[in-house]
């Protein structure tokens, strides 16, 4: 069996996401670390964005959700990396380390393959997109609402649209209202950007949309069982 560290920018465990990593990766145990592990509400809220600030956002171990800036997170990142590499979480050593954010980081030190969600759903998302006029994303927040066809997307031939719904809420209004913009823009192909979307979303937003949708959390989940085939881990970097 193959160990598969997965990095959340929140708080582990994730309940919300590796039941399902779990099912795209049969053979593989999944070892869990959250670069927010450990802090208090009133730590979490002093990592806030201010004005102009790159933001993310993610979940807690409590199920609630936070904001925070992009540039906090980054070296808590790399230190979940180096302590699931360490054996500093769990008792064996880990083949390869998932880093469970679709957003931009930069080059973390790392020995074992790390996948980065953000150049493989970009990539894919232009693989599957060649007959499509529209690209529809999904994004969780307001301020993510740029225009990302000079990031992730800029393979895409495709005009790209941005909508906007949180992952982490029960209510279900605003991602229907997010895939009835997407539907009126002409997508042809909808991406849910954010290692947040489920599988429950996305057959909500596809029904909705009247178009395909790529989940992130899938794309990546299966990228893995690739790189571990079924368990027994290869050689080389992602």
């Amino acid at each position: 069996m193959a160990d598969l560290g997965v990095v959340t920018i929140g708080q582990a465990p994730r309940t919300d996401l590796t039941p399902e990593l779990g099912r795209w990766l049969p053979g593989v145990r999944l070892v869990e670390r959250g670069a927010l592990d450990g802090l208090s509400h009133e730590e979490v809220a002093a990592l806030a964005p201010g004005p102009g600030e790159e933001v993310l956002t993610t979940r807690l171990a409590d199920g609630t959700s936070a904001v925070v800036a992009h540039h906090h997170v980054v070296p808590r990142v790399a230190r979940a990396i180096a302590d699931l590499e360490s054996g500093a979480v769990g008792d064996r050593a880990i083949d390869a380390v998932l880093l469970a954010c679709t957003g931009h980081f930069p080059a973390v030190p790392h020995r074992t393959p790390l996948l980065l969600p953000e150049a493989m759903i970009g990539h894919g998302v232009a693989a599957l997109a060649s007959t499509a006029d529209v690209v529809g994303v999904l994004v969780p927040l307001e301020e993510q609402r740029h225009h990302p066809g000079d990031g992730k997307y800029a393979a895409l031939t495709a005009r790209v649209v941005v909508a906007v719904a949180t992952p982490y809420s029960d209510d279900d209004d605003a991602l229907l209202a997010a895939a009835d913009e997407l539907r009126a823009a002409g997508a042809g192909l909808v991406v849910a950007d954010c290692i947040g979307y489920t599988q429950r979303m996305r057959r909500l937003v596809a029904d909705r949309a009247g178009a395909p949708v790529v989940l992130a959390r899938s794309v990546v989940a299966r990228l893995a069982a690739e790189l571990l085939d079924d368990g027994a881990p290869v050689g080389g970097t992602a």
